[in-house]
């Protein structure tokens, strides 16, 4: 089936109804308005700032509840109104009351709920936190490794600070950055996260804000970057009340997953900057070094100034204002190099993109499968291109389109660290009916050669967690809705998706099913067991490599040479004086060097014998050689 780009089946779900109501006003000027929020440490004896400010032009009353008190509020200039509450000692619980209504909303830029979506926010003050972190300055998206996790199933435990106790064992492993899937509120216990329709608050069940500042700390302690995982394309069903405030939302102009966020229409400055300002939020008061945008392709933003092009905008300003290399990351299916062309030469100046191409021609070529979007890329000569240009879809047919697809990447602007890619990935598991990762179909040998392909590619390796010691459990898709009808729908809406592509129902699990949540959980007892500890031992070995051998992070794609050969299965990537070696053929090969000799096996996967200008693999061995 083709990818969802965060959850197979939303694209099924009901969406809830919406009031739309008058819209007024034409847009707050202006800087940001700040949420309740404290002042600093020890200025006022912790006293809180008693301004509230909402942005609600739909509305024609308002009143805050705070602290059990209900107070009118008054309308201001361009839809936004305004009530000073009484200052407290603490953070308070409040929400606000929309004309007549009798049961509060949260605060559309809550910071925390700790009764979840459909409750009372709570104040908190981001500031009050001590930083350890002052040392630490963002390498940019240079290349390093990235590890993808989700906070609830990566440790038993599936909080931040369980994940922070692994902070030593990621920073051994020798990653570059963590990326965290979604952490913004959603309705439920569990999700993948891409249901969430609070943007500014953290998941309480993870820890909530002062779990996620203490992870970032401790990372930075480590040596590690954090990329957080944001979703600004769609809201999830349950808990979406922006529209009872105002029109952030196109009513009726969907995509996949409902109605489009307002970007171009009417009233639409303050939507834009209620995303922009939660941007600079996980940069400012989170510390996070990256933001991956998921699903940029669903966007609808027909302005001059397109909103991702305003977004790396602000970010490169912020970098500036606070040093280090802050970055956005785009995740999208158009094989579009605007998006990482720089905006002095008409692009969007993104500082990179999740490429498909790349995992389509590696999952095809490793486990033969050619149906659906797999079609196009079951040659070597396809993972050849995606390796030496990039993109394989660079204006040519796409059959699973049908239709021509993409454009090429000009070798003379974009660097091949540009595009963040992966032979594993949170969707290209989950998505699958059964949620089975390629452990459940490959060999040791297999699993081996696809890290080597992976970690050793001029472009920017992802490692999807449970990755590097080839985790046996399979990693499915799971909601928690509480709504037994939105829970119905989204099991009943999964079966008709996978069913209409051939799959058998029988092998998709039920993702209200908490069971199917535990079974996605890790298990660490795997790491130190036979194989699991091999492949463990083969990926930290391959991410030191990298770093110590600088042609297997070549950025210029000018400078990369890939040879092939299509009937005896091999594969050679060439870059200065070091060679990359791969086998896919199912017995032993002798796989040409692109080298002068002497040689050097630098690092191989079973044993190799280097000599008269080839290389002996195994059946899907791989090896990195130096030369002459």
């Amino acid at each position: 089936m083709e990818r969802d780009n965060g959850s197979a089946a939303r694209r099924n779900l009901p969406q809830p109804a919406h009031r739309s109501g008058p819209q007024r006003g034409r847009g707050r000027g202006g800087g940001p308005v700040r949420r309740l929020s404290r002042r600093a440490p020890g200025v006022g004896g912790g006293i809180v700032n008693p301004d509230f400010d909402v942005w609600a032009p739909n509305a024609d009353t308002m009143r805050l509840l705070a602290d059990g008190r209900e107070l009118p509020m008054s309308r201001g200039q361009d839809g936004w109104w305004h009530v000073q509450h009484a200052a407290l000692d603490g953070d308070i619980d409040y929400g606000y009351l929309i004309d007549q209504d009798t049961t509060p909303l949260p605060d559309p830029r809550s910071r925390r709920q700790p009764n979840g979506v459909h409750g009372l926010s709570r104040t908190f003050d981001p500031g009050s936190y001590q930083w350890h972190d002052a040392g630490w300055a963002s390498p940019g998206l240079n290349g390093g490794a990235i590890y993808e996790l989700h906070i609830g199933t990566f440790t038993p435990e599936g909080t931040l600070d369980a994940a922070a106790g692994k902070l030593d064992y990621l920073a051994g492993l020798g990653v570059q950055y963590i990326e965290l899937m979604p952490v913004n509120a959603f309705n439920g216990t569990h999700n993948w996260g891409y249901d969430g329709v609070l943007w500014y608050a953290v998941h309480e069940a993870y820890g909530g804000p002062r779990a996620y500042q203490r992870f970032v700390d401790a990372a930075h302690e480590r040596g590690l970057g954090v990329i957080q995982d944001v979703v600004y394309n769609h809201l999830g069903p349950s808990g979406n009340y922006l529209p009872r405030f105002g029109p952030y939302l196109h009513q009726g102009a969907g995509n996949d997953w409902g109605d489009s966020v307002n970007l171009d229409g009417p009233f639409s400055d303050p939507v834009r900057r209620y995303i922009l300002e939660n941007v600079e939020m996980w940069f400012r008061d989170y510390h996070v070094d990256g933001l991956r945008l998921d699903a940029v392709h669903a966007f609808r933003d027909e302005r001059a100034l397109h909103f991702l092009e305003e977004m790396a905008l602000r970010v490169d300003n912020l970098a500036a204002e606070r040093g280090g290399e802050l970055f956005l990351v785009a995740e999208s299916d158009l094989n579009n190099p605007r998006l990482i062309t720089p905006r002095d030469l008409n692009g969007y100046g993104l500082s990179g993109q999740w490429s498909d191409d790349f995992h389509h021609a590696a999952h095809s070529n490793l486990t033969g499968e050619n149906g659906g979007y797999y079609a196009d890329f079951d040659s070597l000569g396809a993972l050849a291109k995606v390796l030496q240009d990039g993109f394989f879809h660079d204006g040519v047919f796409s059959s699973f389109r049908h239709r021509s697809h993409g454009r090429p990447l000009d070798k003379s602007v974009h660097s091949a660290n540009q595009l963040v890619v992966a032979v594993q990935n949170h969707d290209q598991i989950g998505n699958r009916a059964a949620g089975d990762r390629l452990t459940a179909s490959l060999s040791y040998e297999q699993l081996a050669l696809a890290a080597v392909l992976n970690l050793a590619s001029s472009t920017t390796p992802m490692i999807f967690m449970g990755e590097e010691f080839g985790a046996s459990t399979p990693w499915q898709f799971f909601t928690s809705h509480p709504e037994e009808d939105l829970g119905r729908a989204t099991a009943e809406g999964r079966l008709r998706e996978f069913s209409r592509m051939g799959w058998d129902p029988s092998q998709v699990p039920d993702p209200q099913d908490p069971q199917t949540f535990q079974n996605s959980k890790l298990d660490w007892s795997e790491l130190g067991d036979g194989d699991h500890a091999r492949l463990h031992r083969l990926y930290q070995d391959l991410l030191a490599l990298r770093q110590r051998v600088p042609d297997l992070r070549e950025p210029d794609f000018r400078n990369i040479s890939v040879e092939y050969d299509e009937a005896s299965r091999w594969l050679t990537v060439l870059r200065g004086k070091t060679a990359v070696a791969l086998s896919f053929a199912d017995g032993p090969s002798k796989v040409p060097l692109p080298l002068q000799e002497p040689v050097r096996v630098l690092l191989e996967t079973g044993p190799s014998v280097p000599g008269g200008g080839v290389i002996q693999l195994p059946a899907f061995g791989a090896a990195i050689v130096s030369g002459n």
